[in-house]
């Protein structure tokens, strides 16, 4: 026994000392670093402006004024700047809010923001979603705002004045004087033309050769084709077309000549109807009128033309007027009508669609000569007199940029010789 008490005790010694032995190489101890107090870095909040908890002056008095030349929508609001100016670098605009007088603080509305450098003042009233009403009283207030999302607020200030409209602009006094001396010239040849003065008026061809082209239908038993234009009533080229045609229909009413007169516009058609009951009843033939010589054709534009066209074929006018506004049917109509042998009259002041009427038609009145029509046909002292006003306004315009001209040409040679002078004196002081 006492032998085998310490060999068991080596046993147990050496099993614990390889236990040991194979920890240690399994988790090696690990040195934890030291850092001195010198080497620990230290973190301090910084403000996002130096104003930070700092008291400023919000913007100062805020000036309102009624905005001139207007129709009584606009304000124009300006005020003083507040303690914002002492940071510069850190101030990003103003925000400008109105509301009516005496409202209450959910009544405010942001209508204006000026961002840093755009100054003090703006003009209130055209952002459409914020009107400003003629005679009401607002009231205003002014923020500063900061990069900080920082606000200073102005007190709220009653508007000093309301909005009102004027009668004129006086931007506007140089279209006025120029508009007074239009009108004056027209009622002045008005007047000339009452009296019975004679007016000459430049001979047009293609007026002129209106009666000799319904006396031909006349003499041939063949109808007259009228066509108004394509387009509407608003149009003044149609108002013209529809003018020749009631001097147009009371030469066929005295000749007793077939007419036709296809329309494309209800209104139009209504219009134009009605213009040639009131020529055939001028001429002393009422009866003679036929109900089915106006007519709606349809409001389809290339329809219309083929519809037209099967009418110049089949029943073979002698004469064919073109009297308004057209677009790229014009040369179609034309081209069968010339054609068919018709004496063709045309008249439009689509300027695009005029060499189309010039190259198929016997005559062409161009631009203005189709309103000067009805004055030149009637010879009524109303229209006389607009027709000769007008001309003289040309006239006066025409004068006017012709002297611009000369002046601008007579500056310009004038500016070139002074410069070739100073040259010539520089190079003649540089070689002495």
């Amino acid at each position: 026994m006492t032998l085998k008490v310490p060999l068991v005790l080596l046993m147990l010694a050496a099993a614990l000392m390889a236990q040991t032995g194979e920890t240690e190489e399994q988790a090696p101890p690990v040195e934890e670093p030291t850092i001195s107090v010198e080497e620990t870095p230290t973190l301090s909040p910084e403000p996002l402006s130096p104003h930070h908890g700092v008291d400023l002056a919000p913007p100062g008095e805020i000036m309102v004024v009624d905005n001139p030349d207007d129709a009584g929508d606009r304000l124009i609001v300006s005020f003083q700047p507040g303690g914002e100016t002492e940071y510069p670098e850190y101030f990003a605009g103003y925000n400008v809010y109105r509301r009516v007088y005496g409202g209450t603080e959910d009544d405010w509305q942001l209508v204006g923001i000026l961002l840093a450098g755009e100054g003090t003042a703006m003009v209130d009233g055209y952002d459409p979603d914020y009107p400003v009403l003629t005679g009401e009283q607002y009231e205003y207030m002014v923020s500063a705002f900061f990069l900080d999302e920082t606000q200073v607020f102005s007190a709220p200030q009653k508007a000093q004045e309301v909005a009102s409209g004027q009668w004129f602009h006086t931007g506007t006094t140089r279209v006025l004087i120029t508009c007074a001396l239009f009108m004056g010239l027209i009622f002045f040849f008005f007047g000339r033309a009452k009296r019975g003065a004679e007016m000459y008026l430049r001979p047009i061809a293609g007026i002129e050769a209106i009666d000799e082209a319904i006396g031909r239908a006349t003499e041939m038993g063949k109808p007259i084709l009228f066509v108004p234009g394509l387009s509407d009533i608003s149009d003044v080229a149609t108002i013209a077309g529809l003018t020749i045609l009631g001097r147009v229909a009371r030469k066929v009413a005295e000749y007793q000549t077939a007419l036709i007169v296809p329309n494309r516009d209800p209104i139009v058609y209504t219009v134009a109807e009605e213009a040639v009951k009131q020529a055939y009843l001028e001429a002393g033939r009422p009866d003679s009128y036929d109900s089915n010589s106006v007519f709606f054709l349809t409001q389809s534009q290339f329809a219309f033309v083929a519809g037209v066209n099967g009418i110049m074929v089949r029943q073979k006018p002698a004469t064919n007027f073109y009297m308004g506004m057209f677009w790229a049917e014009s040369l179609i109509l034309a081209e069968t009508g010339s054609l068919s042998g018709a004496i063709q009259i045309a008249g439009t002041d689509a300027v695009v669609q005029l060499p189309f009427f010039i190259t198929t038609c016997d005559y062409t009145l161009i631009g203005e000569e189709l309103y000067a029509a009805s004055a030149y046909l009637s010879r009524e002292p109303m229209q006389m007199g607009s027709i000769k006003g007008l001309d003289a306004c040309k006239a006066i315009l025409m004068v006017i940029i012709t002297t611009g001209i000369i002046l601008a040409i007579v500056d310009m040679v004038a500016e070139t010789r002074t410069l070739a002078w100073l040259q010539n004196l520089v190079t003649s002081h540089v070689t002495d």
